[in-house]
C-alpha cells in the first residue's frame, strides 16, 4: 500500500493544571491556569472590528489560545466555516461527531487544556451526546460548540432541530444558547473558565445559524458575568488539621487516590506526602499514574478489578484519607458493607461529592493540591511535635498479601495467545513514557493491570461513563496535543468497530497513532459474565472476528489508510510490536488474535462486597482475622 504524507501535527501544548483560581470578573487575557489560554501568551486587547457573528467565534476561539478543533460542518454550523478557512486555528474533519468529542477528551486529557469539537444542528449535535457524557463522568474540560435553527425557527420542529441545550442540561458543567451575536465573546471567554476551573467538565454552546450570520463587532477581551461562581480552592485549615492528627494516629491508613489528584496536577506533592507518612497508597482507575506503580508504597488500583492488597486495605483500613476520589460502586463493591471500620476523611473541590455515597467524619473542600500541599505542612508540624503513627504491623500484613496474591493469569489451555501477555510486553516495549488509550471491556482491565504507569497523563481511558468506542478517536486526540509521545490505543474487536472509521482520519491528517487491537471474537466483558452468572449461554456475544475473519481487521487498516499487522501466537508478539514501534510515518493496526475464554482476575462481583474478593475461579483470598 501507498502510505499517506503526514502533514505537520499541531504544536505540542504545554502541559497546564485544569484548576484554576477564578475570580467573579477574572480577565480572560490573563487566564486563569487550566484554561486553553493559559498555555499561549496572553492577547493583546483588540477591536471592536465590524465582523459576522461566525467571525466573531472563530476570532474568539483564536484569543483562546486554541490551536485545533474537531468536528464535521453542516447547514446551522456552515456558517462559522468560512472564516475557520483562513483561522489560524487547525480544523481536523472527523468522520463521526462521536470521534469528535472524543477526541477533544483525548486532547485534554493528555495536555491539560480544554478541547473543542464542532457539530451541526440536530443529529450532528446529539451524536456529541455521548462523549459529552462521558466527559462529564470523568471531569474532562471540553468545549462542544453546535450550530442551532435560526430563531425564529426553533420551536416549530424545523428541518434538523433538536433542544441540544435541554438534551445536554444532566451531562454539562454548563450550556449556553447564544441570542445574540454580541454575546459570543463573552460567551465563550465564560465556556472556557467554566470548563477548565473548579471540577472540570463540559461546557456545550449553541448558536443559532442566524445569529452567525448576523453583522457584530469582535472586541478582546470580554468581561466575564458569573455570579456565584467561585469554586473553593483552599482547604479549611481545622480540616486540615483534624486530617493530619488522624493520620498521625492510625494504625491501619490508606490514602484513596482518584482523578482529581491528576486534574490538580498534585501528584508530585502525593508523592512527598505518601513518603512523609509512610501510608499505603491505592489509585482508581481514573488515577493510574498520579502515583508510580513501581513505588513501594503503592498497593494498585482498588475496586472490582483491583489487586487483593489494595481492595483488603481499604476494606480493613481504619482511616481513609481520599483525595479527589468519590466513592463510586466499582470501588466500594456493596456500599453497606464497605469499610466497616474506616474514619473517612474526603477532601475534593465539588463539595457535592463530599458525603454522597460514604458518610464522612473529616470533610474537606478544596482543590487536590492545596489540599496535599497543607496536609503535609499540617502532619510535619505533628511529627515534629513526636506524633507519627506506627505501621509496621499494617505493612508486614499488607506485603503479605502483596506476596501471596500478586496479579498474574494462566497461560491458555488450547495453545491460544494470551491477551495478559500482549499487553504485558506492549508495556515493556513502549515504556512508561509512552501515552496508552483504552477502550472498555477485559483489554481496559488487562491495560490497568499489566502495564506499569509511572507518570501522570500516560493512562487515558473512559472510567465513569464505560464508552465503547473511546479509545481510537482519544488516542487521535491526545496524538494532536503531544505528537512527540507514542500514543497506544489498546482497543477490544468490540469496542474498535464502533469508531474504527476514524482512522481514515488519522491517516489523512497525518497522526500516526497505533492500535493493539485485543481480537479474541467476543464481547469479552459480557461474555465473561455469561460464564460466571449465565451458565454459559452466550447470548449475542460472538462477533464473527475469529470464525468468519469479519472483517479482516489487517484488510480494514490498509483500507483506511493504514499500516495492518497481524500476530496469532507469543513467539511474535515482540518482534510485530517492535514492527509496529518503527513505523512513524502513518497510523498502524495490530490484530492480535487471542484466546476467547481469558477472564479478568481478581475480581468482585457486581452488588456484592469487597470482603467477596475473588483472585481467580473459585479461589478466595484468606485472611488472617486474628492480626486484623
Amino acid at each position: 500500500m501507498t502510505r499517506p504524507t503526514p502533514e505537520t501535527l499541531a504544536h505540542s501544548a504545554r502541559r497546564a493544571r485544569t484548576v484554576a483560581e477564578p475570580t467573579g470578573d477574572a480577565d480572560p487575557t490573563t487566564p486563569p491556569r487550566g484554561t486553553a489560554a493559559a498555555a499561549t501568551p496572553a492577547v493583546r486587547p483588540s477591536g471592536p472590528v465590524p465582523v459576522s457573528g461566525a467571525g466573531s467565534l472563530v476570532r474568539s476561539l483564536e484569543a483562546l489560545g486554541v490551536d485545533v478543533v474537531f468536528g464535521i460542518p453542516g447547514g446551522a454550523i456552515l456558517p462559522a466555516y468560512d472564516p475557520l478557512y483562513d483561522s489560524s486555528v487547525r480544523h481536523i474533519l472527523v468522520r463521526h461527531e462521536q470521534g469528535a468529542g472524543h477526541a477533544a477528551t483525548g486532547y485534554a486529557q493528555a495536555t491539560g487544556r480544554v478541547g473543542v469539537c464542532i457539530a451541526t444542528s440536530g443529529p450532528g449535535a446529539t451524536n456529541l451526546v455521548t462523549p459529552i457524557a462521558d466527559a462529564y463522568m470523568d471531569s474532562v474540560p471540553i468545549v462542544a460548540i453546535t450550530g442551532q435553527v435560526s430563531r425564529p425557527m426553533i420551536g416549530t420542529d424545523a428541518f434538523q432541530e433538536a433542544d441540544i441545550q435541554g438534551i445536554t442540561l444532566p451531562i454539562t458543567k454548563h450550556n449556553f444558547l447564544v441570542q445574540n451575536a454580541e454575546e459570543i465573546p463573552q460567551v465563550l471567554a465564560e465556556a472556557f473558565h467554566l470548563a477548565a476551573t473548579g471540577r472540570p467538565g463540559p461546557v456545550l454552546v449553541d448558536i443559532p445559524k442566524d445569529v452567525l450570520q448576523a453583522a457584530t463587532t469582535f472586541a478582546w477581551p470580554p468581561t466575564l458575568d458569573l455570579p456565584g461562581y467561585r469554586p473553593t480552592l483552599h482547604p479549611h485549615g481545622k480540616q486540615i488539621r483534624e486530617a493530619a492528627r488522624l493520620m498521625s494516629g492510625a494504625r491501619r491508613p490508606v490514602l484513596y487516590v482518584g482523578g482529581g489528584v491528576l486534574k490538580a496536577g498534585a501528584s508530585e506533592p502525593l508523592r512527598r506526602l505518601a513518603e512523609l507518612t509512610g501510608i499505603p497508597v491505592v489509585t482508581t482507575l481514573m488515577a493510574l499514574g498520579a502515583f508510580p506503580d513501581s513505588h513501594r508504597q503503592h498497593l494498585g488500583m482498588p475496586g472490582m478489578h483491583g489487586t487483593v492488597a489494595a481492595v483488603y486495605g481499604l476494606q480493613k483500613a481504619d482511616l481513609i484519607v481520599a483525595l479527589g476520589a468519590r466513592f463510586d460502586d466499582r470501588v466500594t463493591g456493596r456500599l453497606d458493607s464497605f469499610a466497616p471500620d474506616a474514619t473517612v476523611v474526603h477532601a475534593d473541590i465539588d463539595p457535592a461529592e463530599i458525603g454522597k455515597n460514604r458518610h464522612v467524619d473529616v470533610p474537606i473542600v478544596g482543590d487536590a493540591r492545596h489540599v496535599i500541599d497543607e496536609l503535609i505542612a499540617a502532619v510535619t508540624t505533628e511529627q515534629k511535635a513526636g506524633r507519627r503513627a506506627d505501621l509496621a504491623d499494617w505493612w508486614t500484613q499488607l506485603d503479605d498479601l502483596r506476596e501471596r496474591y500478586p496479579l498474574g493469569y494462566d497461560e491458555p489451555a488450547d495453545g491460544t495467545l494470551s491477551p495478559q501477555y500482549v499487553i504485558k510486553r506492549l508495556g515493556e516495549i513502549a515504556g512508561p513514557e509512552a501515552i496508552y488509550v483504552a477502550g472498555v471491556g477485559q483489554h481496559q482491565m488487562w491495560a490497568s493491570q499489566f502495564i506499569s504507569y509511572e507518570k501522570p497523563g500516560t493512562w487515558l481511558n473512559s472510567g465513569g461513563l464505560g464508552t465503547m468506542g473511546y479509545a481510537v478517536p482519544a488516542a487521535m486526540g491526545a496524538k494532536v496535543g503531544r505528537p512527540d509521545a507514542v500514543v497506544w490505543a489498546v482497543d477490544g474487536d468490540g469496542c474498535f468497530q464502533m469508531t474504527n472509521q476514524e482512522l481514515a482520519t488519522c491517516a489523512l491528517e497525518g497522526i500516526p497513532i497505533k492500535i493493539a487491537l485485543i481480537n479474541n471474537g467476543n464481547l469479552g466483558m459480557v461474555r465473561q459474565w455469561q460464564t460466571l452468572f449465565y451458565e454459559g449461554r452466550y447470548s449475542n456475544t460472538e462477533l464473527g472476528t475469529h470464525k468468519h475473519r469479519i472483517p479482516d481487521f489487517v484488510k480494514l487498516a490498509e483500507a483506511l489508510g493504514c499500516i495492518g499487522l497481524r500476530c496469532e501466537n507469543a513467539a511474535d508478539v515482540d518482534k510485530t510490536i517492535e514492527a509496529a514501534m518503527a513505523i512513524t510515518d502513518a497510523p498502524v493496526v495490530i490484530d492480535f488474535v487471542v484466546g476467547k475464554d481469558a477472564m479478568v482476575w481478581p475480581m468482585v462481583a457486581a452488588g456484592t462486597s469487597n470482603d467477596e474478593i475473588m483472585f481467580a475461579r473459585g479461589v478466595r483470598p484468606t485472611f488472617d482475622e486474628d492480626d486484623i
